[in-house]
């Protein structure tokens, strides 16, 4: 328990190579979040837009009773 707290203090300004290798890391956590959110966007369009494909392609005769 003792490192977890230890670890969790911030220890950037004992050693400067941490503290850009720490920043560095946030910067690129940043960048995948943002391209997650990138990705889940055009996902979802795509989606959208090939339900409204398939809903358009749908011969009219399938949907009338026999």
């Amino acid at each position: 328990m003792a490192k977890a707290l230890i670890g969790h203090l911030n220890s950037d300004l004992r050693d400067p190579r941490l503290a850009i290798e720490n920043a560095k890391l946030r910067t690129r956590v940043r960048e995948l979040e943002s391209l997650v959110l990138r990705l889940s966007e055009e996902n979802d369009r795509l989606v959208a837009a090939r339900a409204a494909e398939l809903l358009d392609a749908t011969p009219l005769q399938e949907m009338q009773p026999a």
